[in-house]
């Protein structure tokens, strides 16, 4: 059986790898003494992937409603 991963898993992944490799070329500044500016770009970003991630994940439960409305009834 095949599993599909759903976007709002398979993005917020994607920007939190790329996070990781942006945070290790950006190193320098965190051993410059920036400490506040290199973990506060982090922070941000991670709150924006969170968000991101849940309004994803409502896009997808609000299609599914939307789906299974439009779906054709059993007649008993």
């Amino acid at each position: 059986m095949k599993r599909k991963y759903k976007k709002s898993t398979i993005i917020p992944i994607l920007l939190i790898i790329y996070l990781v490799a942006m945070s290790y070329i950006g190193f320098d500044i965190f051993r410059q003494g920036n400490y506040l500016y290199y973990f506060g770009i982090i922070g941000i970003t991670l709150v924006i992937i969170l968000l991101l991630h849940f309004s994803l994940k409502r896009k997808e439960r609000l299609a599914e409603e939307r789906e299974s409305d439009t779906k054709p009834k059993d007649k008993e």
